[in-house]
């Protein structure tokens, strides 16, 4: 079967693992991002505009492909809980989470270098994390080490022993790469995955 050229603008092995579930081939591409926030940006609004310009960014290199940008974002009573970087950074996050509902976007934007269209989505995911203690904190960071996570919550690892309930319609978009939405993107653009 004659597939276009897929192309992932991420470095994630999260992503790059999600992806590989479809068993389409697929290239991985380094996108040149700013992920600052801009000031005033919503978490919501923040994770679109990054998965967009991850398309576009990579986009020039690749005149016939489709390419997917990504980004998640999480929120905390409207405060953007980006990747912490850092343990300090992460144990603050976690404190701030505990007990609380947070709200994962992860925004999802295929672009089609041939044709210039872009297709978007965004896959909210609300988490509610149980009243942890700080020695779950510092046992959990020290075994996971989620600090390329957003808000430190390492779902698909031991940060599920930290949550009380998930809701979503896509359970791979709190992952990082909403599966549901690009396999319908896909099929839009004529990519039959089975």
């Amino acid at each position: 079967m004659n597939f276009p050229r897929i192309v992932l603008a991420s470095t994630s092995p999260y992503r790059r693992a999600l992806l590989e579930r479809l068993r389409l081939p697929f290239e991985v591409t380094a996108p040149l991002v700013d992920e600052s926030p801009q000031k005033h940006e919503v978490a919501r609004d923040l994770a679109m505009r990054l998965a967009q310009s991850k398309a576009r960014a990579v986009a020039p290199a690749f005149s016939e492909a489709l390419v997917i940008g990504c980004d998640q974002v999480a929120a905390l009573d409207e405060v953007c809980l980006g990747k912490p970087g850092s343990h300090a950074n992460a144990v603050t996050q976690l404190k701030a989470m505990r007990g609380r509902n947070v709200l994962f976007h992860t925004a999802l934007a295929l672009l089609n270098t041939k044709s210039g269209v872009m297709r978007t989505a965004e896959v909210p995911t609300a988490v509610s994390f149980r009243d942890f203690s700080d020695h779950e904190i510092e046992r959990y960071l020290e075994l996971e080490k989620p600090y390329d996570c957003a808000g430190s919550a390492k779902i698909e690892g031991l940060g599920i022993v930290l949550v009380e309930r998930v809701t979503g319609d896509d359970p791979s978009a709190l992952i990082g790469l909403p599966l549901v939405q690009l396999a319908a993107m896909l099929r839009q653009e004529g990519v039959a995955i089975v």
